[in-house]
């Protein structure tokens, strides 16, 4: 089933243009980390960049037949500055998706009963919570110039789902087998 309502579909325009701008964002920000000799920040935003691109994924395949031109809203920190900076970007970002965006999504959706929709916003929402934390986590230790300690990392991906260490035997947010989840590892 395509989504039949306009402003559901703007929506997932919307977070698709943003997810994905994450997700290149991140990406760089990784490289720039890499640079500053935190690899571990550096993984972490390749593994949560791989994550973004899981909820773009999702976003776009439930606009289904919804072909053609678009111009997309979507917001989004630009430019590039020390670690510590770039990582309360994302913090920014991930908390903007959190308290403000995906729940206004995701009610939409729900209001006008766009299924597929309100799965790929409960899946991304759910996600950008652990998101937030983990890059504060990664921000109080480069605020001390260091790297922080990050074993591995595994990401859901059908919905984004990140932890650390401790791969569970299904997603708790998708109940994907554990054996799907991507390794992020030093």
């Amino acid at each position: 089933m395509s989504v039949q309502n306009a402003m559901t579909a703007d929506f997932l325009r919307s977070a698709y243009g943003g997810e994905s701008m994450a997700h290149m964002r991140y990406l760089i920000w990784a490289d720039m980390a890499d640079k500053e000799s935190m690899p571990n920040i550096g993984r972490l935003f390749r593994a949560i960049a791989y994550a973004e691109q899981a909820h773009a994924t999702n976003h776009f395949k439930a606009l289904k037949d919804q072909v053609g031109d678009s111009t997309v809203t979507a917001g989004a920190v630009f430019g590039a500055g020390k670690t510590v900076d770039n990582l309360q970007g994302a913090i920014d970002g991930e908390l903007h998706e959190v308290e403000q965006m995906y729940p206004v999504y995701l009610n939409a959706a729900r209001f006008q009963n766009e299924k597929d929709a309100e799965r790929a916003f409960h899946f991304a929402l759910e996600a950008e919570k652990i998101h937030a934390r983990l890059f504060k986590e990664a921000q109080d230790a480069a605020k001390q110039g260091k790297d922080m300690e990050l074993g591995t990392v595994y990401v859901c991906p059908i919905c984004g789902y990140t932890v650390k260490d401790n791969l569970p035997d299904a997603c708790p947010v998708c109940s994907a087998k554990k054996e799907m989840f991507k390794q992020f590892t030093a």
